[in-house]
């Protein structure tokens, strides 16, 4: 009686108090039955261990690694599928086409990002194709070679899942592009580049080839005035005039270098006086700038572009094109959006918190997707109402300072608003409305906020843009379990009680565009803009920093010594 009753009452302990399981074995050198007691905690331990959220990252581009590297909660069993198994840095690939920084050099294994975070993630090297959302499931497939059994699809299940997928070069329909263009968003398509450069130099070197045909060989047509192909055309312009007209002297009077833009400048998105350095350095070196040139047709050997100025149509023989238009959405990206309703939209649709519109557990970041932020005039109603706590039909100062931090925080464009027109807070914005009496009424309120929508814009996509969404939702996923409980975001002026979080805000640390010739231009928040050798030791400063790890640091600075000492290489391999 007295060991059953022994057994009966650890038994019971054990099973009201499991994490006793290690206290408990150490009975196994006098009885049995603590070890049993030990094997039936392991089933719970199990149990403990599935209850975490599984959450399903799709990408490893600037979101998805800048939301892996800054995910500390060991709440979630993270799954990562891609179909390149390391992180690019995307910026240097116009660097990597030429030879100036060599392609293992901006690149980092995306396991040992993982691995450094201390978070149980596992990665997946294989490509999304369908997204299910009604029944939380993913399809993937994992290419392999054709000698190894062809292709291999599976499914995963998520709780929560992350789309970082990145987009694809967009050439707006344009016949021949796909066949006869090259791109520049992969380490590869920058690899092509530089070997079909280096090909065309040695095809034009040929004795037995005619002038004509070397100077249609050495012709060069970037498509795309922005930072990217302003930065290849000035890479390829160093790289000719550096180091390959001292290999092949005789052909450096045949290159010629064209730039081809839809809009009336080159780099539209930055300060003006950029644009014009731009334009007058590139007519200085030789460079040809068309402004206003729409390409309508890729050919084999030439490229046909309409004039907009004049309405011609004209033809530009070509060795090489590369194409640099911005970006459009993936296919699996597009046909998950029509499942979602999403039509006619370039890119998925999220609110100010990342989420998927449409969906409770889905989020979308960097190139693949695009907020809609919301309108203050949609909720100018519930606002007021919001505010006007004694139903009286009336707003005073007082209580429209109570929500005034919600407002702010809850649509950006106030915020903006208010500085672009020099006003300290948004009582200024009521006086200017009614200078006579702060109390106003929800016509006056109408009219003091009428026109700070039209301070809304899309963000970019850019690399900036996605890192720091990257950053804002790894830190909600951190601190879901304590936001649950504690909301900290602004009021839901359509709803009970706050916001888990604060919505995303991006900000702008500034931007940079290198022009060939150890000169760059940087436009830096507070309307700061500088031009020059000592901007470029500034650019190559940001870039040393931003790199992934340190192991990359040395290599691009040492691929960046290497250049200035022995120039870049030239080899064909």
């Amino acid at each position: 009686m007295r060991w059953s009753s022994f057994y009966h009452t650890a038994s019971r302990v054990f099973n009201d108090c499991p994490s006793w399981a290690k206290t408990v074995v150490v009975c196994s050198v006098i009885s049995s039955g603590g070890l049993v007691a030990y094997c039936d905690a392991k089933p719970e331990y199990v149990n403990h261990e599935s209850k975490k959220k599984k959450v399903v990252v799709l990408g490893t581009g600037w979101a998805g690694t800048s939301f892996l590297k800054n995910m500390k909660s060991n709440s979630y069993d993270i799954h990562v599928v891609s179909p390149r198994n390391y992180f690019a840095f995307t910026p240097l690939l116009p660097s990597v086409t030429c030879g100036t920084v060599e392609a293992r050099s901006v690149v980092e294994p995306i396991r040992s990002i993982t691995r450094k975070s201390g978070v149980n993630i596992h990665f997946s090297e294989a490509e999304c194709y369908k997204i299910d959302n009604k029944n939380n499931k993913v399809y993937c497939r994992a290419s392999k070679d054709k000698k190894l059994g062809g292709q291999e699809d599976f499914s995963i299940d998520y709780d929560y899942l992350v789309i970082a997928m990145g987009g694809r070069s967009n050439t707006f329909n344009t016949p021949g592009v796909q066949e006869h263009a090259h791109f520049l968003k992969e380490v590869d398509e920058a690899l092509k580049i530089r070997h079909s450069v280096v090909d065309l130099f040695e095809r034009a070197s040929l004795p037995s080839l005619p002038v004509e045909e070397k100077k249609k060989l050495l012709s060069f047509v970037v498509v795309g005035g922005g930072p990217t192909g302003v930065e290849f055309a000035a890479e390829l312009h160093d790289f000719v005039l550096e180091d390959m007209a001292k290999l092949y002297p005789s052909l450096k009077d045949y290159v010629k270098i064209t730039l081809l833009e839809a809009g009336d400048h080159i780099l539209n998105m930055f300060d003006k006086r950029i644009t014009e350095f731009a334009e007058q350095k590139f007519a200085r070196d030789g460079i040809d700038v068309r402004l206003g040139s729409m390409v309508v047709k890729v050919g084999e050997n030439e490229i046909t572009a309409k004039e907009r100025a004049s309405g011609q149509v004209v033809s530009i023989p070509h060795g090489m094109v590369v194409w640099s238009t911005g970006i459009g959405a993936r296919p699996e990206v597009v046909e998950f959006m029509k499942q979602l309703g999403q039509v006619n939209r370039r890119a998925l649709v999220t609110d100010e918190w990342l989420r998927v519109e449409g969906s409770d557990n889905i989020y979308a970041l960097g190139d693949c997707a695009t907020i809609n932020q919301r309108r203050v005039m949609e909720d100018i109603a519930v606002i007021f109402s919001k505010a006007d706590k004694n139903n009286s039909g009336k707003l005073d100062l007082k209580e429209f300072k109570d929500v005034v931090g919600d407002i702010i925080e809850r649509y950006p464009q106030v915020d903006i608003y208010l500085k672009k027109n020099q006003m300290r807070d948004m009582a200024s914005l009521l006086k200017k409305s009614q200078e006579s009496n702060i109390i106003v009424d929800i016509e006056y309120f109408k009219e003091a906020l009428s026109k700070v929508d039209s301070q809304m814009k899309n963000l970019p996509a850019t690399a900036q843009v996605a890192a720091q969404q990257g950053v804002y939702l790894a830190d909600c996923f951190n601190r879901m379990e304590e936001c649950e409980k504690y909301p900290e975001g602004p009021l839901r002026f359509r709803g009970v009680g706050r916001h888990r979080f604060r919505p995303f805000r991006y900000r702008h640390l500034g931007q940079f565009a290198p022009l060939g010739g150890e000169q760059t231009a940087a436009q830096l928040p507070g309307d700061w803009i500088s031009i020059g050798q000592s901007t470029q030791w500034l650019w190559y400063s940001v870039y040393t920093s931003k790199q992934v790890s340190w192991r990359t640091r040395f290599l691009v600075v040492g691929d960046w010594g290497r250049r200035f000492i022995f120039g870049r290489d030239s080899s064909k391999i």
